[in-house]
């Protein structure tokens, strides 16, 4: 099985089809084949085993339990760093979780890594990031094109298959454009509907937080969490 929606990997851990450890294993395996995207800032496979480990021993009825995410590196996470793309933030290890983040792993799903993104969200092609530049996953063999930005690093990994959903950003496109650009579903809502506590600002009257996943009914899982 592919794996590649949150409705289908949720049916299938519910009624003990697969594990945990099994479905981010899967996910775990892509990564690491796709490297070459730059998809990702951060992806250590000990911290996603101690998530699991948590997960595991909770008796929590969680709704979206260890479902694999990324999170754009603009999110604050306290297990994590937290970069924004910036050789100022390379070694930047936040004490606390942002909200959208901490709703998330709440409801028992796995963070894979920190997703690349422009250099704190300036710019729309994942390519001012300290990091590197991120490749569009839809590219032609020899002919990388980008992801869209500047959340191209969260929208790679969806269109990737990376992780089954993804935050973002979205200050003037930066969801809804590497969104088309990488052929994924992407949504920025109402200013207001997510609270941008714990995110590294760009424009504070303009930034919201989003959702990437690869169809409109896990968009809305996702959104209806955070």
């Amino acid at each position: 099985m592919e794996f590649n929606t949150i409705t289908e990997s949720l049916e299938k851990i519910n009624s003990n089809k697969i594990s945990i450890v099994e479905l981010n294993d899967i996910f775990i395996n892509r990564i690491k084949k796709n490297k070459n995207l730059n998809a990702f800032i951060y992806f250590d496979e000990e911290n996603i085993s101690q998530q699991i480990k948590k997960i595991q021993s909770s008796k929590k009825n969680f709704k979206l339990k260890g479902i694999p995410l990324a999170i754009k590196d603009l999110f604050c996470t306290k297990n994590m760093p937290t970069t924004a793309g910036s050789k100022i933030l390379q070694n930047f290890q936040p004490s606390y979780e942002s909200h959208v983040s901490q709703k998330l792993l709440d409801q028992g799903s796995i963070f894979l890594g920190k997703a690349n993104c422009d250099e704190f969200a300036m710019g729309s092609a994942t390519n001012t990031s300290f990091f590197g530049n991120t490749i569009n996953p839809l590219s032609a063999p020899n002919k990388p094109l980008v992801p869209g930005g500047s959340s191209g690093g969260s929208a790679a990994a969806v269109a990737a298959k990376l992780c089954l959903g993804a935050t973002g950003t979205d200050t003037g496109g930066s969801i809804r454009q590497p969104a088309s650009f990488c052929g994924v579903v992407g949504i920025k809502p109402t200013y207001g509907l997510c609270s941008r506590w714990g995110i590294v600002a760009f424009a504070s009257s303009l930034d919201q937080a989003g959702v990437f996943a690869n169809n409109v009914e896990d968009s809305a899982i996702l959104l209806r969490e955070i």
